[in-house]
């Protein structure tokens, strides 16, 4: 049939669809000549990952389209929409952290991640190599340019004001020329030219020495330091100072490895670099991954590419300038991106192979003691309360073995109460309540957290949606470790030094942390909320001054009677701390 069907595909650009015996999309991928690239799938010898798609590869679909261009734009579309398994490619890249300068009246300076959620009304700065990078460098600024650091106006001056560090925009007049030599001296700095505030670091490190104020001439002296070590980066040869990114490459044993060096104000400010498998070809995987990157980090005033990619297919897709220089300052540069690419594979190629091969055998080890026919998506689940309040659930993902974060989610459960069970119920209805509506991939595997119970019920709500997917649980022992697997019907013990065992323990850490660390961000935003208004005596204002004074629950436990009562009556102080002895 695949045979029959291959015949009948036309020489013409396109994208086409791989699907597996359940007829799940399992890749998608685009092609100058859709017969020949499919072709090469089923007639030529494969090895790595692309022999592992085409063993599971039972139907294709395709699409013609008009250009490359659109084909492109196509496939990207289509990545997005069924995110199949072996289009790994960007699916838990990091974003980089950029700097941002604010359009306000009174600009603020912060670091911030999630591009595109921001409005047009903002200047950013970057990408930096990584956020302590950009957070030192706006505490540098914001403590030598007095800038607003509120996000609301306050009433009067706050701290900042006090120490020198903001002019008091709240209750002063500060002429407008002055805020707007501030920012352009910000944005000369962010661009690069960090003369105008050494030149500022070092006036005052002479004036603190001439009035023998040594330790605050010492502090601006590591300051200087940190510019000169720091954030004065390698210079490269091309002084035009364009915003540029350059991308090089190396692929051996089916990967490939891509460096990216980020060049702002003629200086390497940072780098970004990723090893992903090689399934498509060198100039096909390449080139998705340099315009799928652009969804994640601003993009530049030009992007320099090794001679394989189709420069002018990514230009047209990102409306830059996209160049593949062949000589000069420019290709060394490439060859450099190159040359690292190439060391950073080395450097790791040992240590990919063998974890891949351990997860591998690991997760065929649980499919086969499962007697499962297949086993490629598993979600877990894990559940975590204070004392029946803060209910919350979590579950991560993994797919071919590895952890699939962007799939992970989090569910706030709705009921404050020490229920283990109706919690296991309510996220696993919530859950599959959601894959059967929006159609969902469906996992071959849940495993849950907990004992028979916990199965029991998640198995009940599967039931009840007629679906066929397989549910076990992680029993532990005594000391809280990985003991067992339960089935519905048997326990299976899981020797400790196993691959199987270590893969587990693997998931079980991650919905853990994960479900955890969520946990901890819901009690630190609602514990002094619900604990305080349920306390006799403290109203709004009573409860503001205790969070501004105190600033957490575990600083406020450790308060005395005698301390609370500079804010509180001593009953309501006494009823507090009760109430707080079992936070």
């Amino acid at each position: 049939m695949l045979q029959e069907k291959l015949n009948l595909v036309p020489h013409k650009p396109g994208c086409y669809l791989m699907k597996n015996e359940n007829g799940t999309i399992i890749y998608v991928g685009k092609a100058k000549d859709l017969k020949n690239r499919l072709n090469s799938y089923f007639h030529s010898s494969h090895t790595g990952k692309t022999a592992k798609l085409v063993s599971e590869i039972r139907d294709f679909e395709y699409i013609i389209v008009s250009s490359e261009t659109e084909s492109l734009i196509l496939e990207i579309n289509l990545i997005k929409k069924h995110d199949p398994k072996y289009n790994i490619l960007l699916r838990d890249d990091k974003t980089y952290p950029y700097i941002e300068l604010t359009n306000d009246k009174v600009p603020r300076l912060s670091v911030v991640r999630h591009l595109h959620k921001k409005k047009n009304k903002t200047r950013l700065f970057g990408p930096y190599p990584n956020v302590m990078a950009a957070r030192k460098t706006v505490n540098l600024l914001n403590r030598i340019y007095p800038l607003r650091k509120c996000t609301t106006y306050n009433k009067r001056p706050c701290l900042y004001y006090h120490i020198g560090q903001c002019l008091g925009y709240c209750t002063h007049n500060v002429p407008e020329d002055k805020i707007k030599k501030m920012e352009q001296d910000i944005i000369r700095f962010l661009k690069g030219d960090h003369t105008l505030v050494t030149d500022k670091i070092k006036a005052e490190i002479e004036i603190y020495s001439n009035d023998m104020q040594y330790e605050k001439a010492l502090e601006l002296k590591e300051l200087l330091d940190y510019i000169n070590i720091t954030l004065v980066k390698q210079k490269v040869e091309i002084n035009d100072n364009l915003d540029r990114d350059i991308f090089g490459f190396y692929s051996d044993k089916n990967y490939l490895s891509v460096f990216v060096f980020f060049i702002r104000g003629s200086k390497i400010q940072g780098h970004h670099h990723t090893i992903i498998p090689l399934i498509d070809s060198e100039e096909e995987e390449l080139t998705r991954y340099i315009a799928k990157f652009y969804e994640k980090s601003l993009l530049p005033k030009e992007i320099l590419v090794p001679k394989i990619v189709d420069d002018k297919l990514l230009e047209s897709y990102l409306n830059i300038k996209v160049k593949k220089p062949l000589k000069g300052v420019k290709q060394k540069l490439i060859q450099m991106a190159n040359d690292n690419a190439k060391r950073s594979l080395e450097e790791q190629i040992t240590l990919l192979l063998k974890d891949e091969e351990k997860v591998s055998k690991a997760n065929d080890d649980l499919k086969n003691i499962l007697n499962m026919d297949k086993l490629d998506r598993i979600e877990i689940f894990d559940n975590a309360h204070l004392f029946g309040t803060y209910n919350v659930s979590g579950m991560v993902v993994f797919i071919d073995g590895a952890p699939a974060k962007n799939e992970y989610r989090k569910y706030k459960i709705s009921t404050d109460k020490n229920d283990d069970y109706g919690t296991m119920r309510e996220v696993i209805y919530r859950r599959y309540f959601r894959v059967l509506k929006d159609d969902l991939p469906r996992p071959d595997l849940i495993i849950v957290d907990g004992g028979l119970g916990q199965l029991n019920v998640a198995k009940e709500v599967i039931n009840d949606f007629n679906l066929n997917i397989k549910v076990v649980s992680l029993k532990k022992d005594d000391k809280h470790n990985t003991s067992a697997l339960l089935t519905e019907t048997k326990e299976i013990a899981v020797p400790k030094r196993s691959e199987l065992f270590h893969y587990l323990e693997r998931m079980q850490d991650e919905v853990h942390n994960f479900t955890i660390n969520y946990h901890k961000q819901i009690r630190s935003k609602g514990v002094y909320g619900s604990v305080l208004d349920n306390i006799d005596g403290i109203g709004e204002k009573r409860k503001q001054t205790l969070l501004k004074k105190y600033k957490s629950i575990s600083n406020l436990k450790k308060q005395s009677i005698t301390e609370l009562t500079s804010v509180l009556p001593e009953k309501v102080a006494k009823n507090l701390l009760d109430s707080l002895k079992d936070l």
